[in-house]
């Protein structure tokens, strides 16, 4: 989930989509937020959605890049503008399986691959160390995009998700035509998770204390007290989200990755500075130190039941983007906003693509 720092403070290949906005259309879901923040939407304030209890993906494909074999799942024409849809913890890819047909009916391209220890993905290798620093998944998808020869792509995300996106954006920038980040700017600054936060925030992240024990570390390990761990951390975060067991198990599936255990402890203990780095990434996270800006045109969503939304407009984490910038709060929502808002989503990826 999101950096604790930062709430503690308070790309296409084309155009011809982008000029189509959302409004009227629904998701297989019902309305239910509504979207309001500094700027409106260019087709006014959306309904949100929940996402149906079957609503999937069809067949998934494969695709060695870098260190991963890659699953990902697809929609869209082929040839349209590419958005990219990332994932965070604890879910998966169907966070995206009402965005995703909803940004396809608008002519993009939408690719949504499950994150190292997800899922299908696997590594390539026995040998390759299982690690989770934040550079190490951004450049995961900068060699999905290599692989997939998608030279830029809309990139847009929550949680994990959100934090791989705003790193491409400020190390890559040229592989980004724009970005969609729940959240605001989640670049983890590892010297400021050393220090201590506000209690109240010190209890939202009670779990990367948990994974930081023994005792964490062997309920992730087992799997039923994952799953079990995941669905309670679900009604946590979107305390407004009425899921039933069949979307909640259709996502845990992706736990059961062999890796699974091994990626998301390494994640919580490198950010806390307990686990060290894989040194191939440590010139990339020597440039995130410097927490830099993003440039690309970016369009910030905080979904106000989200409990790691920092209160207020934004305005904590506004000076980290220097580029063409919209910041969106989204009522009555909470962390898993694209399946619990799909059309308020979706129609944030349409008008980032036109900043």
């Amino acid at each position: 989930m999101i950096n604790r720092r930062t709430l503690g403070k308070a790309v296409g290949l084309g155009t011809g989509a982008a000029a189509v906005s959302l409004t009227g259309l629904r998701s297989t879901a019902s309305a239910k937020g509504a979207a309001s923040g500094t700027s409106g939407a260019a087709g006014g304030p959306l309904p949100g959605g929940t996402s149906g209890p079957l609503t999937t993906f069809g067949t998934f494909k494969r695709v060695k890049a870098g260190v991963l074999d890659v699953a990902y799942a697809e929609a869209g024409p082929v040839h349209g503008p590419v958005v990219l849809c990332l994932h965070g913890w604890p879910y998966d890819i169907h966070s995206y399986a009402d965005v995703a047909p909803l940004l396809a009916g608008q002519g993009y391209r939408v690719i949504v691959p499950y994150l190292r220890g997800h899922g299908g993905t696997r590594f390539l290798s026995r040998r390759t160390p299982r690690t989770a620093e934040q550079s190490a998944v951004a450049l995961d998808i900068v060699a999905l995009m290599d692989a997939l020869k998608i030279d830029r792509a809309v990139l847009a995300g929550f949680d994990w998700g959100s934090r791989t996106a705003d790193i491409i954006a400020a190390l890559w920038p040229d592989r980004v035509k724009a970005l969609v980040s729940t959240g605001g700017y989640l670049i983890t600054d590892r010297k400021a998770q050393q220090r201590p936060a506000a209690p109240a925030v010190e209890r939202t992240w009670w779990y990367q204390w948990y994974f930081a024990t023994e005792r964490g570390k062997q309920a992730m390990e087992n799997v039923d007290e994952r799953i079990a761990l995941c669905r309670y951390v679900w009604t946590l975060v979107s305390p407004g989200w009425d899921f039933d067991g069949a979307t909640f198990e259709r996502t845990a599936e992706a736990f059961k990755n062999p890796d699974y255990a091994a990626i998301v402890l390494h994640n919580y203990r490198w950010r806390i500075g307990l686990a060290e780095g894989d040194r191939r990434y440590s010139r990339y996270e020597e440039r995130l130190a410097a927490q830099p800006p993003v440039r690309v045109p970016t369009i910030a969503l905080d979904p106000a039941l989200d409990p790691f939304t920092p209160p207020g407009d934004g305005s904590g984490y506004r000076h980290h983007f220097t580029g063409p910038y919209e910041h969106r709060t989204i009522a009555d929502i909470g962390h898993n906003l694209p399946q619990e808002a799909p059309a308020t989503f979706a129609q944030a990826v349409i008008d980032a693509d036109r900043l």
